[in-house]
């Protein structure tokens, strides 16, 4: 479908730049779609579309960084290049801090556009393969009884089958059979691989494995 092929989403107030721009990103074979406003972006976009936006900082209406709050507000994590026509280091900085992609004082370099363009369209579709694993891992996790949580709970805090009986009562051939199931159910064969698959999948935070691991066993 033509909807999920990158697309170069553009936001500035002035029409003839806008087309300037659409010009430049279809001549090395992007597709772009152009906006004289952020409303009329957000009446267009869902985030589930790949690709990247140029966002001009200064507008009517929703500004810049107004529009790029709302889009991470709303869940959208597409990468976003400011364009200015004024030098304003404290917006800048801001804006990175906040992860804009880029920052870039008009006029630009119509190469150095195209290479941001890019690479910022190659952050997305890493981001979006890198959502889909998680996801894939998540749904797995979610699959476990509540037994085999607390079982893998305490198999990634480094506990041996026997001290995972004594903690929760149960008799060792019961853990044995529960740590089976985890590693048939999540599709792995050691723990050190729960461990790293768990990780990968943002299920538990990595700086708290070595304290209570399953009490973070939320998506963050």
């Amino acid at each position: 479908m033509r909807e999920m092929e990158p697309t170069v989403f553009i936001v500035d107030d002035d029409a003839a730049l806008l087309k300037g721009l659409e010009a430049l990103m279809t001549s090395v074979r992007l597709r772009a779609e152009i906006y004289l406003s952020a409303e009329d972006f957000f009446a267009n976009y869902h985030r589930a579309r790949p690709g990247c936006l140029v966002l001009d900082v200064r507008m009517p209406g929703i500004s810049g960084i107004g529009a790029y709050r709302r889009l991470r507000e709303e869940g959208s994590h597409v990468p976003v290049i400011f364009l200015t026509g004024h030098a304003d280091i404290r917006t800048a900085v801001g804006a990175m801090r906040d992860g804009a992609f880029d920052f870039l004082e008009k006029p630009v370099n119509d190469q150095y556009l195209i290479d941001r363009v890019q690479a910022a369209i190659a952050l997305d579709r890493e981001n979006r393969r890198r959502d889909v694993e998680q996801e894939e891992i998540v749904l797995r996790l979610k699959t476990l009884s509540p037994r085999e949580l607390e079982v893998m709970d305490q198999l990634m805090a480094g506990q041996t089958s026997k001290a995972i009986a004594r903690e929760l009562g149960v008799g060792l051939k019961t853990v044995d059979f529960h740590r089976a199931n985890i590693m048939r159910k999540v599709g792995v064969e050691t723990v050190a691989e729960l461990v790293r698959l768990v990780i990968k999948g943002k299920y538990v935070k990595e700086d708290r494995l070595s304290r209570t691991p399953c009490d973070a066993l939320v998506m963050v």
